[in-house]
């Protein structure tokens, strides 16, 4: 059988996710459960290292890289010792090149398969959906993301909350960070604001989750029109596609819908960047479990609308066409084009909003 995935969720370093999941660890182990520690980051706290006092811990991977020497979670290693549970901190970290893995989440998927059953810690700002909310919110684009679909596996979600009043206290007391680290911390990321907002984001998402986890199966949604909701991606090679996959599978997950991708190549005349960039695309789709399609067709509206109607697509969700030249300032763009030939569809156009800076 398939181990339990159960994550401690909270929305910002020092609330308190690892030195809950070591006092359940040690509840667990008093009471003859079998656990190990099979990734601990102390961050030098103190009180979170006294409780792992009488945990067995597996020791790490070395790997060298650049020079340098580096500290993995040794997954074989714990497969070879297959506890009842293994513990495993930052589970969106991203481990270093030279690993069998990308992702700390895909080693945890592994000790999943294999029957484990493991507890994790991360943040509400390394869920992939939220990656544009927070960079709006915060200023900060966060680079490690778990996909959404790894999440929305986990068999229990426990959502770790502390005030933002008791969080900055925490840190000024240093017990998150030492005194001139914490000090920066709350000039820069830990304002206020930032927590506040992030706070809001965890709060709505564990809320989520319970709702998702106590409803009955749910059917995909139907349309106005009693069709069933299926959603359509127009990716290109602008970086704006990224907000538009992440934008268009929040949406099509929250109406439990199909979700699809589709880049019209408009003739194969693309450069080398472009192609790499809608490469990155559609690979960064199929991550988040879209599935993705690649049309050749100089008539670009034409070819979305057609390919939409054969899938039954229902929505459509596009960014703003790129500027034109003067002199063809008159003629119907690419998303005026697509709107007139498909009608029978709801088409949504994502604009790349700036950042507005809270508070």
């Amino acid at each position: 059988m398939r181990g339990r995935l159960k994550i401690y969720l909270g929305y910002a370093a020092g609330v308190g996710k690892t030195y809950r999941m070591l006092e359940e660890a040690q509840a667990a182990r008093r009471n003859g459960v079998d656990v190990v520690i099979a990734y601990f980051e102390p961050h030098a706290r103190q009180q979170t290292i006294a409780l792992t006092e009488g945990l067995e811990s597996v020791p790490r991977r070395t790997i060298n890289y650049a020079g340098t020497r580096f500290e993995e979670m040794d997954t074989d290693a714990v497969l070879r010792r297959h506890p009842q549970i293994a513990l495993v901190d930052e589970f969106a970290h991203t481990n270093v090149p030279g690993s069998e893995r990308a992702k700390r989440w895909e080693d945890v998927r592994v000790l999943l398969d294999a029957g484990i059953e493991v507890w994790t810690t991360m943040n509400v700002q390394h869920l992939e959906s939220l990656n544009d909310q927070v960079w709006h919110a915060t200023g900060v684009r966060v680079r490690e993301t778990v996909p959404d679909w790894v999440v929305d596996e986990a068999d229990e979600v426990v959502m770790i909350d502390l005030t933002t009043r008791a969080l900055r206290n925490r840190l000024e007391r240093g017990v998150v960070y030492a005194p001139e680290k914490a000090r920066r911390a709350m000039e820069n990321f830990f304002t206020e604001a930032n927590l506040s907002a992030l706070r809001e984001m965890a709060l709505r998402h564990t809320a989520h989750e319970v709702e998702e986890k106590l409803a009955p199966p749910a059917e995909p949604a139907p349309s106005p029109t009693g069709r069933t909701e299926r959603l359509l991606i127009c990716l290109t090679g602008r970086p704006s596609s990224a907000v538009l996959i992440r934008r268009g599978k929040r949406v099509a997950d929250y109406l439990h819908a199909d979700c699809l991708a589709i880049h019209v190549t408009g003739g194969g005349e693309e450069t080398p960047d472009v192609r790499n960039a809608v490469e990155r695309h559609l690979s960064f789709a199929r991550n988040l479990r879209i599935e993705t399609h690649v049309v050749e067709a100089r008539d670009v509206p034409r070819a979305i609308a057609e390919f939409a109607r054969a899938q039954k697509i229902t929505q459509i969700f596009m960014g703003r066409s790129q500027p034109r030249p003067w002199w063809q300032r008159f003629r119907e763009n690419t998303v005026q084009r697509l709107v007139k030939q498909a009608r029978d569809m709801q088409i949504t156009i994502v604009a790349e909003r700036r950042r507005q800076r809270l508070g």
